[in-house]
């Protein structure tokens, strides 16, 4: 999973497919709980789609351009547009259903 900030998160999205954006932070513990789930699909769809991880603490003015207003967040971009939010952590099957859904 690519770790994106404020300055390169713009340029690591991809403009033609999807994109998964994690925004979290390290001390939140539902943040640590989805990261391997988000690695692991990364390593299972990394073809289909793209993965990146924004620490929000980091990152204040990325979290703040998306309205990231609690943690874990999770952005769809497809096509380098936000088409999707999911707050709050989330099993699995979720995740795979977005990229499921956005292809």
């Amino acid at each position: 999973m690519l770790i994106a900030n404020d300055e390169s998160l713009q340029k690591s999205i991809r403009q033609q497919g999807i994109t998964l954006v994690d925004f979290g932070a390290k001390w939140c513990p539902p943040c640590k709980v989805l990261k391997p789930i988000l690695d692991e699909l990364a390593e299972e769809r990394g073809m289909e789609a793209a993965f990146i991880e924004v620490d929000c603490d980091d990152s204040p003015g990325a979290a703040s351009t998306y309205g990231v207003m609690s943690m874990p967040t999770v952005l769809v971009f497809r096509d380098g547009e936000p088409v999707e939010k999911i707050v709050g952590l989330r099993p699995k099957a979720v995740y795979e259903g977005l990229i499921a859904k956005h292809l």
